[in-house]
């Protein structure tokens, strides 16, 4: 059983999968920073300097709170709708980016593939069997 396992740990496929998380898991740390600390600055901006994140409307009592975080350290009931669309935001440009490098990766693939076509060379085709027999035949009777 052992044996199994160590032979299905080292198939491609669950090696990739595993590679392909250590990678996503470090492509997401640096998506998340793009995200906050350059697009939500730009989109903050764009929208009279509105931090989304701190757009909360509180849903039990009537006390103000400057942010989301001090309403929630508070015990309020709030309903961050902020929050959500900033997850909503972040998500979407995670999908791009995600979906741009998928979409890079398969041309660079099927470039590779294009070239390797190309490669292979066309091996002549050999004698066929008639053509031999045929050869041996004239070879007999005119001996």
């Amino acid at each position: 059983m052992i044996k199994e396992f160590k032979d299905f740990i080292a198939k491609g496929n669950v090696m990739d999968l595993a590679v392909g998380l250590i990678i996503g898991a470090a492509f997401t740390a640096i998506v998340k920073s793009m995200v906050s600390d350059l697009i939500n600055p730009l989109i903050g901006l764009f929208f009279g300097g509105v931090d989304f994140v701190n757009l909360f409307i509180v849903l039990k009592g009537e006390a103000e709170f400057v942010s989301l975080t001090a309403a929630r350290d508070a015990g309020a009931s709030v309903f961050a709708y902020g929050a959500f669309l900033m997850a909503v935001v972040n998500f979407m440009i995670i999908a791009f980016v995600v979906f741009m490098l998928v979409r890079y990766i398969n041309r660079i693939k099927d470039a590779s593939q294009k070239q390797e076509e190309k490669q292979v060379e066309v091996v002549p085709a050999g004698p066929t069997e008639l053509s031999v027999l045929t050869e041996i035949r004239d070879a007999l009777a005119k001996s």
